[in-house]
């Protein structure tokens, strides 16, 4: 074989030789990206946009969005004056209910059954929160008209004494707008509570995140004024 047939095959053989080699780059791009593209896709979000998905995700029972109210400072301060209206017209003030102890329940009202709708049913149903000396009371800011379609759902609501604080005045006054248990933060109560004396001093307070029953916990603090 003459020299420059020799050559002529080592050129061609170096040549597939490079031809291979980057075709065998481009299969591993190719496939590298792929695996990565593959990853991506099935990444989980980041923090940030898992953030933005579970913020969107949240339901109205969400808790306090903003600076939580310390409604213990109410305690040993004379009680914000009130008067509030029941659903049959019935006035409930604070001034004209003075030598009676009066517990409060400032609530979320229609949008939150069963819980809410539960603690009021049971407050009324409660022997130790009626009498001559005691009144319990279940602020709700619905309209009292809508209250009607509430009792027929739940007639045990029939023999509680529910005032609607309609507009929230009352309920923002008291400090029960921003409590940790604010569902509809700044618009709405969540689940709290005000003991009131005789004299019109606040006597204790209590809010509920967990939105329980809380009348054995309130006849006992009762008990001590």
């Amino acid at each position: 074989m003459s020299h420059k047939h020799k050559h002529h095959e080592q050129h061609e053989q170096q040549r597939q030789n490079n031809t291979g080699g980057i075709i065998a780059i481009m299969l591993t791009i190719v496939v590298t990206g792929g695996l990565v593209y593959l990853g991506l896709s099935n990444k989980p979000a980041s923090s940030a946009s898992k953030a933005t998905e579970d913020s969107s995700m949240e339901g109205h029972h969400s808790g306090a969005s903003g600076p939580v109210t310390d409604i213990n400072t109410l305690v040993g301060q004379p009680a914000p004056d009130f008067q509030l209206t029941d659903h049959s017209g019935k006035t409930y003030a604070l001034s004209q209910l003075k030598g009676k102890k009066i517990v409060l329940f400032f609530n979320e009202g229609l949008m939150c059954y069963p819980a809410c709708w539960n603690q009021i049913a049971s407050l009324g149903a409660d022997a130790r929160f009626k009498g001559e000396d005691i009144v319990a009371l279940s602020v709700v800011v619905d309209p009292t008209k809508d209250w009607n379609d509430a009792i027929e759902k739940m007639p045990e609501l029939a023999v509680a004494t529910v005032v609607h604080d309609t507009g929230g005045a009352v309920s923002s006054m008291y400090g029960m707008l921003k409590t940790a248990s604010s569902m509809h933060y700044g618009q709405l109560p969540g689940h709290s509570y005000v003991v009131i004396d005789k004299e019109g001093i606040v006597r204790h307070v209590y809010d509920d995140p967990n939105m329980a029953i809380h009348n054995d916990a309130l006849a006992a603090e009762v008990a001590k004024i």
